[in-house]
């Protein structure tokens, strides 16, 4: 029996929720947070968790999604609704969603991708896109 993305993502949520922003499994290892945004056009309330890197006061979020050739529809939804919040452990922060672009983004990409390489991975696999690099800056 399979589980759809909406169901593991609830999962994953349920279970971060429940242990103060910790999770097992595949990210058991992994910084977590999770992303609140409003769909692009129809405003519609999401939650999707994401892993993330500190770059000082800053949370930085790779639109990776696992390669795909097209962006996820978090990316899209943050670049219409910038102003949004992330729960991070047991904290909720209001923060403000912005592109890395150029040296920036390079110099974050490369940083993440050093410890994680399936994000040069993702990169390659996804057919001559650039992963868009986020940084959430707290309000």
């Amino acid at each position: 029996m399979s589980t759809s993305p909406n169901d593991f993502n609830a999962q994953v949520i349920e279970e971060f929720r429940a242990n103060r922003g910790h999770v097992g499994g595949m990210f058991e290892h992994m910084s977590l947070l999770l992303l609140h945004h409003a769909g692009a056009r129809s405003g519609t309330a999401r939650v999707n968790p994401v892993a993330y890197v500190r770059d000082g006061d800053r949370y930085v979020v790779f639109a990776s999604k696992g390669g795909s050739p097209t962006h996820p529809a978090w990316y899209h939804n943050l670049k219409a609704h910038p102003e949004t919040t992330i729960e991070v452990g047991t904290e909720t922060l209001d923060v403000v969603a912005g592109e890395a672009q150029g040296e920036e983004r390079d110099r974050l990409f490369n940083a993440v991708a050093e410890g994680s390489p399936q994000f040069r991975e993702y990169e390659e696999k996804a057919g001559g896109r650039q992963i868009p690099v986020m940084v959430l800056t707290p309000r």
